[in-house]
């Protein structure tokens, strides 16, 4: 059996070959490009392209359908860019279809989508390597810019007039004496925060003082009062009541001279009687005095 040999600049370029291969595929399927299957390839002309590059995706309606392939330039022309894009071969594009450069996030990135109605049996299609009608769309920061402008231009004008209207309040009379006026109690404040300051100083430690020596002397009082026979003197007080109750009812039942001139109603009509005698006989002794009295300085005459 005869034994193949295979020299060493076959086997390096044979290793080339598959690294530029391997190379080639990467690159491709790092950009999305599945280079196995067929693409069509269509075109679009624009003044400006805002930044769009080469593996920028196509879309349509969101699903992306391939990718740009390359971005020519010529600024001799007025259209000075055309835009080469490659789209997957079982997508059918009727003729009129749009391919529109639009923004692709936030972050500023273009892309490529193409627009057109749905295609029924009868539409004639776009073949592979014609130019397509080229546009411009706004973008979702077109969209939200379009969308929040008017709103933002309603909050400027009402920010505005209530500037306005702040400035037209502070600058008045009112606001003027209102600042004045907490200016004054501002003063006060602190005028009576000063007092309190050198009362509290000067004149709490002698109050404090003053009840450190009125609570000795309560405690005082407390220990005296602790010395104090209350028992004793409770039994007294009872002992008192009970003989004043005693003597009352006493007086009550006629006994003694009290209970005699409060109970004998006899005695009563007799010092009324000798009340009313000794009231006429001074009545008489006031108008007849000489019937009792008697004064002569040579003697007396019958």
């Amino acid at each position: 059996m005869t034994k193949i040999k295979i020299s060493r600049e076959f086997r390096v370029g044979l290793l080339a070959v598959t690294a530029v291969f391997v190379l080639y595929f990467g690159l491709n399927f790092l950009k999305g490009v599945d280079i196995f299957k067929a693409v069509n390839t269509y075109y679009g002309v624009y003044e400006h392209i805002d930044g769009l590059v080469p593996s920028a995706p196509v879309y349509v309606k969101g699903l992306k359908v391939g990718q740009v392939e390359a971005v020519e330039y010529d600024f001799s022309k007025e259209n000075s860019f055309r835009v080469k894009i490659s789209v997957n071969r079982d997508i059918h594009l009727p003729l009129g279809t749009r391919i529109e450069l639009f923004d692709d996030g936030l972050m500023g990135g273009k892309a490529i989508q193409l627009v057109y109605e749905p295609v029924s049996a009868s539409t004639a299609l776009h073949k592979s390597g014609d130019t397509l009608v080229s546009s411009m769309g706004g973008g979702l920061l077109a969209e939200l810019s379009g969308s929040l402008m008017p709103k933002i231009e309603t909050i400027a004008t009402q920010a505005d007039s209530l500037l306005r209207s702040v400035r037209l309040l502070i600058d008045g009379q009112s606001v003027q004496n209102s600042l004045a006026s907490l200016e004054t109690t501002t003063a006060d404040l602190a005028a009576s925060s000063a007092a309190l300051k050198r009362m509290m100083n000067n004149e709490v430690p002698s109050v404090l003082r003053n009840v450190n020596a009125l609570t000795g002397d309560f405690r005082t009082i407390s220990s005296n009062l602790k010395t104090i026979d209350f028992a004793g003197t409770v039994q007294q007080v009872d002992l008192t009541i009970r003989d004043l109750r005693t003597i009352s009812n006493g007086i009550a039942n006629g006994q003694g001279s009290l209970g005699l001139l409060l109970n004998d109603p006899k005695l009563y009509q007799n010092l009324n009687n000798t009340a009313n005698s000794a009231d006429k006989l001074l009545i008489d002794l006031q108008a007849n005095p000489k019937r009792y009295v008697h004064f002569s300085l040579f003697g007396s005459k019958k």
